[in-house]
C-alpha cells in the first residue's frame, strides 16, 4: 500500500534528485533541474465528478512517451487518468488516495520511469547498470 511518504523516499533516493515544496506544502521532484513528478495545485481541468470541485489531491508523473501513457491509462483499475491539459504531453495523473491501490514495486517503477525521462543520460545509464532495467 503506497503513500506520499513512499513516493518521497523513492524519488529522493534517485541520483541528482531535488525536492522543492510550494508555500502550501505540495512537493515537486526534479532531476537535472527538470520536473518529473509533482503534487498539483487545484486546477480547473481536474474536478471531482460528483461534486464538481477542483481536486487538491492529484500527483503528476512523467512517462517516457505517449505510447507509454496510453498503455498506463488502459489499466482497468481506474487509478491513472489524464485531463485535456495533458493532451499530447507524456504524463499520467493519480489521485493521492489511489496511491494506496498501487503496490510498493509498482510505485517504485512509476517513480523510476518518471525520473529516467529527466535524468542525465550518463547518470541514468549508471543507475540502470547497477539496479537493472525497470520491468515493462
Amino acid at each position: 500500500m503506497a503513500t506520499m511518504a513512499d513516493l518521497d523516499e523513492l524519488a529522493l533516493a534517485l541520483p541528482q534528485t531535488t525536492k522543492e515544496v510550494t508555500d502550501d506544502g505540495r512537493p515537486k521532484y526534479l532531476a537535472n533541474g527538470k520536473l518529473f513528478c509533482l503534487h498539483r495545485s487545484r486546477r480547473p481541468d481536474a474536478v471531482d465528478p460528483e461534486t464538481g470541485e477542483r481536486l487538491a489531491d492529484v500527483v503528476m508523473f512523467r512517462v517516457a512517451d505517449l505510447d507509454v501513457k496510453d498503455l498506463i491509462l488502459a489499466d482497468d483499475r481506474g487509478i491513472f487518468f489524464t485531463t485535456p491539459h495533458f493532451d499530447g504531453y507524456p504524463a499520467v495523473l493519480v489521485r493521492i488516495p489511489d496511491l494506496a491501490r498501487l503496490g510498493d514495486d509498482e510505485l517504485e517503477d512509476l517513480v523510476v520511469e518518471a525520473w529516467l525521462t529527466r535524468a542525465h543520460k550518463r547518470v541514468a545509464k549508471a543507475w540502470l547498470a547497477e539496479h537493472g532495467e525497470p520491468p515493462d
